[in-house]
């Protein structure tokens, strides 16, 4: 047990690291290749802090391991809102632009929408049990197109990201880029086998695993750049990070391994992404109450209580 709670804990570390280096030497290639910094910052950085996500699901459906690929994703983007976002709410108060509280949240919104409804074949079909195919990945991915055309659209004109991308030599850039790819591969490989062997000696199903273990340990760079960020001042790119991390989760993560191995989408999964749904219109109505378009130290609070809600419930469900 000790040996594959060190193989956890060694993983996320691993992936955290390559997710780093991923990120810098992408940045470093696209501003070398003459990328506009607001390009960089809205796909490569953008997918750095999802990266974790999508290593361990594509890992795990290599495995066989569909529990942990559904669970890391709908658990991720759980962790996001009541937790990241209540963290970072107690902190340091978030308000937020127009544009964010109208557009990028009912977006996201809208993907946990789809996914539930793509989910749901035992209550559309009459199937005995519901499942995500190469079909419906392939349809999550038109909306994540149809996603990335509309970010680039509600950006004001002129607007760039906040971090300063560094363009590396080109050697650093190259070791940087395969150097991240090889250690997100070795640090899913290292997370998914302990996630399963934890699961199978505690007699426990890889879903609750990968809802708590796992998808806190891959949403902890989305924790660091929003309390980073929300120290700074920069409310809008602490909950931007986490908004746009769930989209990504859903239309990109989901969906690539929906392509490469089909998902079993059970009667649990459906209830957890109801969850999902219910925490985003959470986000969107707290927005309303008080003082509008923020989130205060009252609502992180209830993000954070509503979390542990949730993980209990999921422990005793099994």
């Amino acid at each position: 047990m000790l040996t594959n709670i060190l193989l956890i804990i060694g993983g996320f570390y691993v992936l955290i690291k390559g997710a780093d280096y991923l990120v810098g030497g992408s940045s470093s290639l696209a501003r070398r290749l003459g990328v506009p910094a607001l390009v960089v910052g809205l796909t490569v950085v953008a997918f750095g802090t999802s990266a974790p996500e999508l290593f361990v699901n594509v890992i795990a459906a290599l495995n066989g391991s569909t529990d942990i690929a559904i669970g890391n994703v709908l658990g991720s983007n759980l962790a996001n809102i009541l937790l990241i976002l209540g963290i970072t709410a107690i902190i340091a108060p978030l308000t937020l632009k127009s544009s964010t509280v109208w557009k990028e949240i009912p977006f996201s919104l809208l993907a946990s929408g789809i996914l539930v409804v793509l989910g749901a074949d035992m209550f559309l079909e009459g199937a005995v049990g519901g499942s995500l195919g190469r079909i419906d990945g392939i349809v999550l991915w038109g909306f994540f197109f149809i996603f990335l055309v509309y970010t680039f659209g509600i950006r004001e004109p002129g607007e760039q990201p906040e971090e300063k991308i560094e363009q590396m030599p080109l050697f650093k850039t190259i070791i940087s880029i395969v150097g991240g790819f090889v250690a997100l591969a070795i640090g899913g490989q290292f997370v998914v086998t302990g996630a399963s062997a934890i699961a199978f000696s505690l007699g426990i199903s890889e879903n609750l695993i990968a809802l708590t273990i796992v998808a806190i340990g891959t949403s902890l760079p989305e924790l660091v750049s929003s309390i980073v960020a929300a120290r700074k001042g920069h409310q809008d790119i602490a909950i931007g990070n986490v908004v746009g991390s769930n989209i990504f989760n859903i239309l990109f993560v989901l969906s690539t391994t929906a392509v490469i191995a089909p998902l079993p989408f059970s009667a649990v999964n459906m209830t957890d992404a109801f969850v999902v749904v219910t925490a985003t219109l959470l986000m969107f109505f707290l927005l309303f109450v008080g003082k509008r378009q923020s989130l205060h130290r009252f609502e992180g609070s209830i993000f954070i209580l509503m979390y542990i809600g949730f993980l209990v419930f999921a422990i005793v469900r099994g």
